[in-house]
């Protein structure tokens, strides 16, 4: 994705920046467009993709969240001194 944040990109450009074969650049970029995260565009036999702005701050947004809950959690967890189910230490005589 990071290809595309500089402009629409044909498959044969972005594999060629990449180490990958082309076929594998196409099935990344179908799952990235049927996720929404980019679109096509047909330019005579060449199809352009390029980055879907909306969606990926989308994405962004809910990963922060997400991130955001989970450090809060873990924080909460380690204030608390309590340790998770599953992680209690054991004791010498235990």
């Amino acid at each position: 994705m990071s290809r595309l944040a500089d402009g629409p990109l044909p498959v044969g450009e972005l594999a060629a920046l990449l180490p990958v074969t082309r076929s594998a650049v196409s099935q990344h970029l179908k799952v990235l467009k049927d996720a929404g995260l980019v679109s096509e565009r047909a330019v005579g036999t060449r199809r352009l993709y390029r980055l879907n702005p909306a969606a990926v701050a989308a994405l962004r947004d809910q990963l922060d969240t997400f991130w955001r809950r989970a450090l809060s959690g873990y924080a909460d967890v380690v204030e608390s001194g309590v340790p998770e189910s599953g992680t209690e230490s054991v004791t010498e005589n235990g």
